[in-house]
């Protein structure tokens, strides 16, 4: 049986002394989120977490999904009244608007709140999860109407959503879909084409479903130019708000999966179900993306959440395992050999999670709280810095966590030896349902060619530019700190390679292109070992601060030796990286497709 504590303290640590959100306070809602209202939310979330999701996980994993001859589907035993107890909580709508029944709090909040309920049971989070996500496109490009209609049931958890995009023929490439949308008289659209791989597109936790989904109105110009969005609810809905008969959409099989099984992966089908438009005519992508940025976020936090419950079952392990003894001397005399967390190559796999899992836990705080701001600030200034932000890091953490955090599930396991690799011991399944996550939303590829063929030139390159000013002042103000050295120097080595990598390709990538599709993957890494890097230097100066403060702290200083650890093994894997993009395209292209 598998472990899950939530890291409520680290998460406390990030909020209240890294990033002091309490300084955010004219924002709307984080004036009611003050440290006791945190800790309540946190405390009652790792609760939920630990005690209800994660005992689901393992029995969810290997009961599945079931569909039935009528197309319905059956959720893992358990999952129902779970998800009752996850939305009578009020999680799903923690940062929704209070005018459709949310709490009104920060997205933070929400974003911290969603690692903890992911570690605990990945497959289950996803339906909470996209639900967020429908509910965000809607209330930025939904007409009042449809807001009404729809937000207040999802903010509670009554109704879920889905997002629809990929068809059996196109999945990056939408302008190649199918799914077509005929508008009727009285101003809907009737839909009909098929969709794969829909999270949650059928289950029996709600009594409705509200799909977005993509198509093309009859006559719209070909491509992703001609792709619009609608929301289908799955069963219709009266004038006066109660549900009417089934909508034309069904559940025509469950996708089977290499993980994630309590999650109904659904091919849908749509036959002349009824939709109403989201957004203007032919303008699908730009309302989409308002879900695809959240889901990937969401991805990302996914990623790191499968690596901090492996690693938590790793350390677990390798405290409890006895096998041959210390080189450097017995350590327990007592017992017939050593637990293998005494051996060096043992400790270098798990502090390489546990500094991957610290740093990237505060990229992703840092990250939301910009969101935030980019969608309360009042300052127009603010809110473009924010914007600039989240355009800059977004496929960095998802591309990043999710590739790191599949390596580091793999790391995990290989501490178990042959029984990592045995059903029963449970951490298999961490690896199973992490690898999905460097896939959906947007291959990893996908968002190294965003990151450098669209993020970091957008807006005459202002993004990247602010984030190198931003570690250029925090390098320069802690320079002369001789406690600081440790953290600072290999930031400003790190920081020179991803400066070197993106001044190469300003100058390799325009004249040859494949020079960026060449260097995009390693440049993405390169940028999050740098971004994790300066998170780690900010924990470690508040860190030293507080010690300074009020001295003896045990988790303190474990925290200072932890970003030690990444900065000194970790963190020069950038001038790896920095060879690898300076090399170019030439080997990786020259060879025919026929000499593979």
């Amino acid at each position: 049986m598998t472990i899950y504590k939530a890291p409520v303290e680290d998460v406390t640590f990030l909020l209240n002394d890294v990033f002091q959100v309490d300084r955010y306070n004219n924002l709307t809602g984080f004036s009611d989120a003050t440290a006791d209202v945190r800790a309540a939310i946190f405390d009652e979330a790792a609760k939920l977490a630990e005690q209800v999701l994660h005992p689901l996980n393992h029995s969810g994993d290997l009961e599945g999904c079931t569909r039935h001859d009528d197309g319905s589907v059956t959720t893992p035993k358990g999952f129902k009244e779970a998800f009752k107890q996850f939305a009578d909580g009020g999680w799903i709508g923690l940062a929704a608007p209070e005018e459709y029944g949310g709490q009104g709090l920060p997205a933070l909040l929400s974003q911290t709140v969603s690692e903890f309920m992911s570690s605990a049971n990945m497959a289950f989070g996803m339906y909470g999860g996209l639900t967020q996500g429908a509910m965000a496109a809607l209330l930025v490009h939904g007409t009042p109407e449809q807001k009404k209609a729809f937000v207040p049931n999802m903010v509670t958890g009554k109704w879920t959503g889905t997002m629809n995009l990929t068809e059996p023929q196109c999945g990056t490439d939408l302008g190649l879909m199918r799914t077509k949308a005929v508008k009727q008289a009285d101003g809907t659209y009737e839909i009909t084409g098929t969709k794969i791989f829909i999270s949650g597109g059928e289950q029996d936790l709600t009594e409705n479903i509200v799909h977005l989904v993509l198509a093309r109105i009859e006559g719209a110009p070909a491509g992703m130019k001609g792709v619009s969005l609608f929301v289908v609810p799955k069963m219709k809905i009266n004038a006066d708000g109660s549900l009417g008969g089934p909508n034309g959409v069904s559940c025509g099989s469950i996708e089977h999966k290499m993980g994630i099984h309590a999650n109904s992966t659904c091919v849908l089908n749509f036959d002349n179900a009824v939709g109403d438009l989201v957004g203007a005519e032919n303008k699908g992508m730009e309302a989409m993306f308002v879900m695809m940025n959240e889901a990937r976020l969401g991805v990302g936090v996914q990623g790191l959440s499968q690596s901090e419950v492996a690693y938590q079952n790793a350390v677990a392990y390798a405290k409890d395992r006895l096998q041959g003894r210390s080189i450097s001397g017995v350590k327990a005399p007592d017992k017939p050999a050593d637990p293998i967390i005494v051996h060096p190559d043992v400790r270098r796999t798990l502090m390489s999670i546990r500094a991957f899992n610290e740093g990237a836990r505060a990229l992703v705080v840092w990250t939301s709280l910009k969101s935030d701001v980019a969608h309360r600030s009042d300052d127009p200034k603010e809110r473009e810095a924010a914007d600039d932000h989240m355009g800059l890091l977004t496929p960095v953490i998802k591309g990043v966590l999710t590739d790191q955090g599949f390596a580091n599930a793999v790391a995990a396991q290989q501490m178990f030896g042959g029984h990592g690799f045995i059903v029963e011991t449970g951490v298999e399944q961490f690896v199973r349902d992490a690898r999905i996550t460097m896939l959906y939303e947007g291959a990893n590829g996908i968002q190294a060619l965003d990151l450098v063929g669209r993020k970091l030139g957008r807006a005459g390159g202002r993004a990247i530019t602010t984030f190198f000013n931003e570690v250029a002042a925090f390098t320069k103000e802690n320079a002369t700190n001789e406690a600081m050295k440790p953290f600072i120097a290999p930031l400003g080595a790190a920081v020179k390679d991803l400066q070197q990598a993106t001044m190469w390709l300003m100058q390799n990538a325009m004249a040859k292109p494949d020079n960026a599709g060449a260097a995009s993957t390693d440049y993405m890494h390169l940028f999050g070992l740098v971004a994790i890097g300066y998170m780690w230097a900010r924990m470690a100066k508040v860190a030293q601060d507080k010690l300074a403060e009020s001295g003896e702290q045990p988790y303190l200083k474990s925290k200072l030796v932890t970003g030690r650890f990444f900065m000194e093994r970790m963190l020069p894997e950038t001038a790896l990286r920095l060879s690898r993009i300076q090399s170019g395209a030439d080997s990786m292209m020259e060879l025919s497709a026929e000499a593979f």
